[in-house]
């Protein structure tokens, strides 16, 4: 019996936006730093209802053969069953990693004499 090939949905932090989208490969880049997604799939079952952030994202990885991303904007990698459907959501309660950290200058400090 063979095993039904491997279905992983990658959550990745892009433009301030969370993408979930499944692929067929993941894997670590040999460029450093980096995760190679490759394999894209998109839910195609024939839907009266069009989810338009799926929409949006079957157009931006149109002609895509594999994505390089930095490993500090992924947020989560899973092996799932079955494919879904890919989405975009709002980022607000997502920081990535490492999040800048800058103090408040108070510029009287800082004033040569």
């Amino acid at each position: 019996m063979a095993t039904p090939p491997e279905i992983y949905r990658v959550t990745f932090l892009n433009k301030g936006k969370v993408y979930e989208v499944f692929a067929k490969q993941v894997y670590q880049s040999e460029l450093y730093g980096f995760i190679e997604v490759e394999d894209y799939i998109f839910d195609e079952r024939s839907q009266v209802v069009v989810d338009p952030s799926e929409e949006k994202l079957k157009a931006e990885f149109l002609g895509v053969k594999r994505s390089f991303i930095p490993i500090q904007a992924i947020v989560r990698i899973d092996e799932v069953e079955k494919g879904g459907v890919s989405k975009i959501s709002n980022g607000d309660n997502i920081t990535p990693f490492p999040s800048p950290f800058l103090a408040a200058r108070n510029p009287d400090t800082h004033k040569s004499e």
